[in-house]
């Protein structure tokens, strides 16, 4: 599952949920794990452990291995959405 990820994929914590950013690199430097650009926030990097599903150029994160600082970002990734669009 893991070697389907590519750069620009979609990243969710929740299938059908929305978008909070998208992976920047797969596999850097050999390590098993993912940057991932949270918008507002800039890059994470996410265990591959983390990854629940990857389908249709998006990856699923199961949010409870995930950081706390990268779980409040994402809990914020939208916060500088205009709300009247």
């Amino acid at each position: 599952m893991h070697e389907n990820i590519e750069v620009g994929f979609q990243t969710f914590v929740s299938d059908g949920g929305e978008e909070f950013g998208a992976v920047r690199q797969v596999f850097p430097k050999g390590r098993p794990e993912l940057i991932v650009y949270v918008e507002n926030s800039g890059d994470f990097v996410v265990p591959l452990d983390a990854v629940e599903a990857v389908h249709s150029h998006k990856v699923i994160l199961n949010c409870r291995k995930l950081d706390p600082r990268l779980r409040d970002a994402i809990g914020h990734a939208h916060d500088a959405e205009d709300p009247g669009t």
